[in-house]
């Protein structure tokens, strides 16, 4: 059971670590400047995408997709909730502060960022031909070619 959800909870941790760490040189560093604490918002939001892309390009390469997709988006699902819900409190806000437009953009543009980065490492794997699956049909291919053709008696 530690197998199947250490990496999740880690992963979660690892997500929501990064947007901590973001609202907090936004609260300190920028207090009142709007303009640069929405540049570090992007910057937390492309950091989330280069995690998720590095993470599935290497998780590919050992596993099928339908094994590691999962776990992938369970995790990202609970660093998200804990992002909008939790990660205002840190920066000095509430949830809701900026009203439901500002709420549901925040949702939509975190599970777009999440996409966007396994859709990234996930293709690049596919594209150079390392991913779980096309490693398995090269070595079918390379099986059937090292036998040699049976004679079939008449």
């Amino acid at each position: 059971m530690k197998e199947r959800w250490l990496p999740v909870g880690v992963l979660a941790g690892v997500l929501f670590g990064i947007n901590v760490v973001a609202r907090l040189v936004a609260r300190f560093a920028f207090g009142d400047d709007t303009g640069m604490q929405d540049r570090i918002s992007l910057g937390m939001f492309a950091a989330i995408g280069v995690v998720l892309a590095t993470l599935a390009f290497i998780r590919g390469r050992r596993r099928p997709l339908p094994d590691w997709g999962g776990e992938m988006a369970l995790a990202v699902l609970v660093a998200m909730v804990l992002t909008i819900f939790v990660g205002p409190f840190i920066s000095g806000n509430q949830p809701f502060a900026a009203g439901a437009g500002a709420f549901f953009a925040q949702i939509w543009f975190y599970a777009g960022c999440a996409l966007g980065g396994v859709l990234v490492g996930y293709l690049l794997l596919t594209a150079f031909g390392w991913d779980h699956r096309s490693q398995s049909l090269k070595r079918y291919a390379e099986a059937k070619q090292a036998k040699p053709r049976r004679v079939v008696r008449r």
